[in-house]
């Protein structure tokens, strides 16, 4: 009797020893984190998601005025004069720091990016003056009448402007120089500084605004010295659509000469 109950007790102590350790296992493996590749476990991360390439907005080329004389985009050409003729800018600014021959201004914004630009081709050692920059209809008037004096007014035309059509009148027009040999000369263009301003203008919304092989469209013979300040939205705008003239930019018909 007794080794019976013996025999009991011992397989109630098994059953009881057994079941624990099924109970530790269960608990064991519930607390273990598994891995989120494992097919057992749903993943409660959302999936990642690649954004979808944005384009970038589309230039507006109505976003500015070409006819209204404050406008930063105002075109003047043979065939559009300023409005009024004899416009004169109201924030017209010295830019500071710069050889400038004739202590003109440019107009404020003009003034500002062109100081950045002469500081910049200064750091890569390359020498600038100014010039001419802003002219009065008064001014401009002076001068067409000595060119025409004595040149005659038919060559005068192909490369100053008459009073009231000027790009300097606007404000926004500068003629830049490195003091060599290629003062207002079409050799400008082979300079190291006619070869930086081509190049890197744009990034300062400056335009060289009577570019060769476009006399037909501009009505001026190539000035590889005379820039144009529009702000460096267009200005990278037409370097990058590789248009040349702000008349084949907004599709105007060509201006060789006056009406």
């Amino acid at each position: 009797m007794s080794s019976a109950l013996t025999a009991l007790k011992r397989f109630r102590t098994a059953t009881l020893i057994t079941t624990a350790l099924a109970t530790i296992t269960l608990i064991t493996a519930c607390a273990e984190p598994k891995s989120p590749q494992d097919p057992g476990v749903l993943s409660t991360s959302a999936p990642a998601v690649t954004p979808a390439p944005t384009e970038a907005p589309a230039f507006d080329i109505t976003k500015k005025s070409i006819d209204d004389p404050t406008s930063l985009w105002v075109i003047s050409n043979k065939t559009r004069p300023l409005t009024p003729i004899d416009f004169a800018p109201s924030d017209t600014s010295m830019p500071e720091g710069i050889p400038n021959e004739f202590s003109q201004p440019l107009r404020e914004p003009a003034s500002r990016a062109l100081e950045q630009l002469y500081a910049d081709a200064t750091e890569a050692g390359l020498e600038l003056r100014i010039t001419s920059a802003y002219r009065d209809y008064a001014t401009q008037e002076n001068l067409y009448n000595i060119y025409t004096s004595r040149d005659g007014q038919e060559a005068a035309d192909t490369y100053s402007a008459r009073p009231g059509y000027s790009e300097h009148q606007t404000g926004l027009a500068v003629d830049l120089d490195d003091s060599g040999g290629c003062y207002v000369k079409a050799c400008f263009a082979d300079t190291p500084a006619g070869i930086w301003l081509a190049e890197n203008a744009p990034n300062y919304g400056f335009i060289l605004r009577y570019p060769q092989g476009k006399e037909s469209i501009t009505g001026f013979t190539f000035e590889p010295w005379h820039f144009r300040y529009v702000g460096p939205e267009l200005a990278q705008e037409m370097k990058r659509t590789d248009v040349a003239t702000m008349e084949e930019f907004f599709d105007l018909p060509p201006a060789p000469s006056y009406k």
